[in-house]
């Protein structure tokens, strides 16, 4: 872990959190990618989602031309990103305080997974690309709860909420994609653009689809492929392992009872992984397949508490 325990819990005092014990079960993978985007007016292979796989899953997500994101994406308007009605502020302002922020001088890449349009266009996000380990499909539709709030709405919330606490705090942070009306990027643009940055860390922030019984979240780290990210796989475990922390101490939410190994998994199949060359993870925040997990996801202030929580583990990863 790149910081001690003692530095990652004066790190979220500071932050106004307290640290917490952190436990949790480990859990054959039952739900790993969710696959490419089907053809207009089909159903999509098994929990379609961040890059196409062999996803052990059942949850389907159809795509029949209907709106994925419509009214039921409501939930993602509510309290939008950096307003007053956020009940769990970004805390260590730094804006026109003459004062250099803790993260000043560190560049942070933030990739909301998927995108909002995905499911309108699946010629082009089925389109194949080279991930060095496989070729897998450019983007994927993401996964929705059980009434429709739709993955991509979720990551591009809480990456907003992300990236206004980390910039409050004098980080320089570059997002994947401009908003949520929109398709792709490709995984591999994703993972260009976190190099072309030269980011200090990358985190894609993503949701799972899993059985409605499965719940947790857990955090992914590339494995050496012989590839490009082979330099920063040992960096990225210490950013994984300190956004966990972060994560589980912040949001009280379990590690995941169905993937991984106290809530960490490890791939070499995923392309925003695979083409990275800056230190980078993907965190799944949890089922959105799970009645509780979805109810928490659809609240705003529950978005913000992830967001500062995400914030507080790249903080203590950066520092």
């Amino acid at each position: 872990m790149s910081v001690t325990g003692r530095a990652l819990a004066t790190t979220l005092v500071l932050c106004g959190l307290g640290a917490a014990a952190c436990g949790g079960t480990a859990g054959a993978d039952l739900a790993r990618d969710r696959g490419p985007v089907p053809a207009a007016g089909t159903q999509s292979g098994a929990n379609p989602g961040r890059e196409a796989g062999t996803g052990t899953g059942t949850d389907r997500e159809p795509v029949t031309g209907a709106s994925s994101t419509g009214g039921a994406d409501a939930p993602s308007r509510e309290g939008a990103a950096g307003t007053a009605s956020d009940p769990a502020s970004s805390a260590s302002p730094v804006s026109g305080s003459g004062r250099a922020g803790p993260l000043t001088g560190k560049v942070v890449v933030v990739d909301p997974g998927h995108n909002g349009q995905n499911y309108r266009h699946p010629a082009e996000v089925n389109k194949k690309v080279n991930v060095l380990t496989q070729w897998k499909a450019c983007d994927t539709t993401g996964t929705a709860t059980a009434n429709g709030y739709s993955e991509a709405a979720f990551t591009w919330d809480v990456s907003q909420r992300l990236a206004a606490i980390l910039k409050s705090r004098g980080a320089t942070v570059k997002l994947t994609r401009d908003g949520n009306s929109g398709v792709g990027p490709c995984i591999t643009q994703r993972a260009a653009i976190g190099n072309r940055a030269r980011a200090d860390a990358a985190i894609s922030v993503h949701a799972d689809g899993s059985g409605t019984a499965n719940h947790g979240f857990h955090v992914i780290m590339p494995e050496k492929i012989g590839g490009p990210v082979d330099p920063v796989v040992g960096a990225s475990k210490k950013l994984g392992l300190t956004v966990r922390d972060a994560f589980r101490s912040g949001t009280g939410l379990s590690y995941s009872t169905y993937i991984g190994r106290q809530a960490l998994d490890y791939r070499n199949d995923l392309g925003g992984l695979n083409l990275s060359t800056v230190p980078k993870i993907f965190i799944e925040c949890g089922n959105m397949k799970n009645p509780a997990e979805a109810a928490k996801f659809q609240r705003a202030a529950f978005r913000q508490r992830i967001a500062l929580s995400l914030a507080n583990g790249l903080q203590a990863y950066l520092r």
